[in-house]
């Protein structure tokens, strides 16, 4: 089965989970199925529920700058979140949330089969490393994880909602990225 056929049953999947999440929107992904770079996040924001397509709010315009940094453009990565609906009040995913999705987004990254995933904040890295802990613990260093049927390399940042409340962060990232494309670059 090819990916755009894969993704679509994916897809369809995940809607079983809309009655948890009334009145909200399926946010699955946006960007190149093909892409060596896949981004996980936590959740959709207000502004990517409306528009159904992760981070295109405050957070998603930082994340692009970031990615810019590293001459890495939106349009060549793949974006997803862990949990696919927004959470009531903008709140975490529960631990719940997380697990429910988690089984899902492992299949995600299968079909995808990036070379390089890029984790963003804590729900991230909680749900694909199993982390429990501070951030500091896993951000800025590689894991090769096996995900299903395949390893994976994988890096963990800060997420951008996180920088835009504390942006002498910024420069944690921003290190962290360079990591990222030097990776991605051999």
């Amino acid at each position: 089965m090819d990916k755009d056929r894969q993704l679509s049953k994916l897809k369809n999947s995940i809607l079983k989970f809309n009655k948890n999440f009334p009145g909200k929107n399926l946010v699955f992904s946006d960007g190149n199925k093909d892409a060596k770079v896949m981004i996980v996040g936590e959740a959709p924001g207000r502004t990517e529920d409306k528009l159904q397509k992760p981070f295109v709010g405050r957070a998603g315009k930082l994340l692009d700058h970031l990615l810019q940094s590293i001459n890495l453009d939106r349009s060549k990565v793949y974006i997803t979140n862990v949990v696919n609906y927004r959470p009531d009040k903008n709140r975490k995913p529960t631990l719940k949330e997380i697990n429910e999705f988690k089984k899902i987004l492992f299949k995600h990254i299968e079909i995808i089969s990036p070379k390089c995933i890029l984790l963003l904040g804590v729900t991230a890295a909680s749900a694909v490393l199993n982390h429990i802990g501070p951030l500091s613990e896993v951000r800025g260093k590689w894991k090769n994880i096996k995900i299903i049927n395949s390893y994976f390399d994988i890096l963990t940042t800060f997420h951008p909602a996180f920088l835009l409340r504390q942006p002498a962060q910024k420069k944690s990232t921003l290190r962290d990225l360079l990591k990222f494309k030097r990776k991605l670059s051999s």
